[in-house]
């Protein structure tokens, strides 16, 4: 059998879903102060068309964004040394896009995009000046993670109780 997906309008530079822009957009816009730099869990110039979702953001915001992902999307390379700080880049059609960063020592490394206004450089600078050395992602999106698990807890209890 096969699952119909419903009607979503695709925006023309990275096919996200335009509902999920908006409430992205929405949400930054809403911050009580704007940001000097905002970070992302997406991709951004390691990507086919080199708009991952950071520099769509950005774009649509106008403010400089970095990506920082788990792993590579269509760039490669080998992971930096051991210590906190170390850098390795990836390359993706013979251009460095990202690198991986070693956030603290002896944890995995984090890929760290270059995306809007932002250059694979900085952006590594950045990420590092947002982990402190303590924990291996920055605060910032640490902090999301953790409200967002709190408003999924929160909706599931308000979900289970009401009457149906």
């Amino acid at each position: 059998s096969r699952k119909l997906k419903p009607e979503i309008p695709m925006t023309g530079i990275d096919n996200i879903p335009l509902r999920d822009e908006i409430e992205l957009e929405a949400a930054v816009r809403g911050l009580p102060e704007r940001p000097d730099v905002l970070l992302v869990n997406g991709t951004g110039l390691d990507h086919p068309r080199a708009a991952g979702l950071s520099v769509h953001l950005g774009a649509l915001l106008g403010l400089p964004t970095v990506g920082v992902t788990h792993r590579p999307l269509c760039s490669d390379g080998s992971w930096p040394g051991d210590k906190r700080g170390s850098v390795s880049p990836l390359m993706q059609d013979g251009q460095v896009v990202a690198y991986w960063v070693r956030t603290r020592q002896g944890a995995r490394p984090l890929a760290v995009h270059g995306a809007w206004r932002t250059s694979p450089e900085t952006a590594a600078e950045v990420v590092l000046a947002a982990t402190g050395g303590q924990a291996r992602t920055p605060k910032p999106l640490r902090l999301a993670r953790q409200l967002a698990r709190i408003a999924r807890a929160s909706d599931s209890v308000e979900a289970s109780c009401s009457p149906e």
